[in-house]
């Protein structure tokens, strides 16, 4: 079994290694329209608050349909835990260019996310399997493969 973990953990440290030499290729030569997509995603995101508030009719709508009543990362009541907020999963200051993507959003609730914070996902999988083990196998079902993989093949 540990042989297994450490062939995940390789490969998962490898398309990391991958991803960050894209985005930082990327990041050192952003656009005005990467600077536009990360200003459009402040008027559309959701704003922390009580419960479905948000900027907009159509972020509200988008957290109503990607949520249910509990966080997918510690499993609790979203009433209980301050609110829903929107994540990026790899995060915009890294990687502003997919600020609107929307695969690269989930609804976490308000501790998670601020727990969070700007971890890239590879240090947020590791902190997470070092610090909850119990909640690790939630997170790495949410890992943004279609957009790795979308990242990886835009390299090619």
């Amino acid at each position: 079994m540990r042989d297994v973990v450490d062939i995940e953990e390789q490969e998962l440290k490898e398309l990391f290694k991958l991803v960050d030499k894209i985005g930082n290729k990327r990041y050192h030569k952003l656009t005005q329209q990467d600077f536009e997509t990360y200003r459009k995603f402040d008027y559309w995101r959701y704003v922390n608050g009580d419960y479905e508030c948000g900027t907009t009719e159509e972020s509200k709508e988008w957290v109503r349909d990607h949520s249910d009543w509990d966080c997918p990362i510690c499993d609790r009541k979203y009433s209980g835990k301050g609110c829903k907020t929107i994540d990026h999963k790899l995060p915009r200051s890294q990687y502003p260019w997919l600020s609107m993507e929307f695969k690269n959003l989930w609804v976490i609730c308000q501790t998670c996310n601020r727990e969070k914070g700007e971890m890239h996902w590879y240090e947020y999988e590791r902190y997470v399997l070092a610090k909850y083990p119990d909640l690790y196998d939630a997170v790495k079902a949410a890992r943004p493969n279609q957009l790795l993989q979308s990242l990886k093949d835009s390299s090619t």
